[in-house]
């Protein structure tokens, strides 16, 4: 594995051989902040990935085998003039990128939005296909939000944007591939920061906080319509929201509470749960994974200091009770939980230089991490 140390004695040659790619990234490839998203994804040949945004496009890290310890990167990947990028991965493991062009300024604006796939660990991505704008009418086109991305069981991305009428349109590919017109949700009153994932069977869910509380959508059934699902009257920090399944088919949304009271959590039969956590920015992270033997849900977040903070329980028991410690040092964006090939927790975010720092669980007898790895 490549240290910040044995890194800094090999600038050199790293550079004398990536000399092109080092000077687009900027600033030597340091990233600006992770993708929206669950933005460290497993691949189909089992490596990680972590994703983040660079100066003039994404930036990757991928593990050199299954499992680690070793990474290569920053890789990185144009996407000119794109900002706003988020990243997907349904159960085909392909990893898809959305991002957002804004041209012009004030009203007269235009935003475009693009999609991309890389379809192969340390591949490249393939090309970027405009999906033009959300509106057709010059004046309302510069008022798309960002956008969120899930993949569902056929492999169908499907792009979400808050819109105008501060309720959620989508674009999806149909089964040649050919983007299909938006299609306007309904819902009101959401804030920008939508999120978005699949189940492991395919199924999308779409969570936008906004100023009612947490509007929901989902797929009933595996590439069915995207569908309202009951609304959770709970004021919600925007930008904050992550969904797992913590059973078959049953999702539990985590969040940050709009007040800054904690971490919370809902799911269908258990109503809103608090978790602790004190207040914190970006979205929670979640993970499940076995410590000590059980089903554990992991969750971390960037707390208002910057630092990761760390906390598990058992599976759907919440009442078990929860312990938040913080590890790491300070950091940008939100970060992110993963398991590698053998199964144990990936804890990444990117600090404020601009470096992944990634660390991981010892072994499934406790939630022990190794050492930061600083790449």
């Amino acid at each position: 594995m490549a240290t910040r140390s044995r890194r800094g004695s090999d600038r050199s040659a790293e550079q004398a051989s990536g000399a092109a790619r080092a000077s687009a990234a900027g600033r030597n490839g340091a990233a600006l902040g992770p993708l929206t998203g669950r933005w460290l994804l497993t691949g189909k040949d089992g490596r990680l990935t972590a994703y983040a945004r660079g100066e003039d496009g994404l930036l990757r890290w991928t593990e050199s085998t299954p499992g680690g310890p070793g990474w290569t990167g920053p890789d990185l990947l144009p996407a000119d003039g794109l900002t706003d990028l988020a990243v997907g991965q349904g159960p085909d493991g392909y990893a898809h990128f959305a991002g957002r062009r804004r041209t012009g300024t004030g009203d007269a604006a235009t935003v475009t939005y693009h999609h991309a796939v890389q379809y192969q660990s340390g591949r490249p991505t393939g090309p970027w296909e405009s999906l033009g704008t959300l509106y057709q009418r010059a004046g309302m086109s510069h008022r798309g939000g960002p956008p969120a991305l899930a993949v569902d069981a056929q492999g169908t991305p499907h792009l979400f944007v808050r819109n105008a009428g501060r309720g959620v349109h989508v674009r999806r590919q149909d089964g040649k591939g050919n983007w299909q017109p938006w299609e306007d949700l309904r819902g009101s009153k959401a804030f920008e920061g939508i999120t978005a994932d699949s189940t492991s069977d395919g199924r999308i869910w779409l969570a936008a906080p906004g100023e009612k509380g947490l509007s929901r959508w989902t797929q009933n059934t595996p590439g069915g319509p995207v569908e309202r699902a009951e609304e959770v009257p709970y004021l919600v920090q925007d930008g904050s929201v992550r969904t797992l399944e913590t059973s078959p088919g049953r999702v539990t949304h985590f969040w940050h509470a709009a007040d800054g009271s904690g971490v919370f959590a809902c799911r269908e039969g258990a109503g809103v749960l608090a978790l602790g956590g004190g207040p914190g920015v970006g979205a929670v992270a979640a993970v499940r994974a076995l410590v000590e033997g059980y089903d554990c849900t992991v969750l971390a977040h960037r707390s208002v200091n910057g630092r990761t903070v760390l906390a598990a329980y058992p599976t759907e028991h919440e009442a078990a009770g929860l312990w938040w410690t913080e590890i790491g040092e300070e950091g940008t964006g939100s970060p992110a939980l993963a398991l590698d090939a053998r199964g144990l927790v990936v804890i990444a975010c990117v600090s404020t230089r601009g470096e992944l720092l990634v660390t991981r669980q010892k072994d499934n007898s406790g939630l022990s991490l190794g050492r930061w790895q600083r790449l």
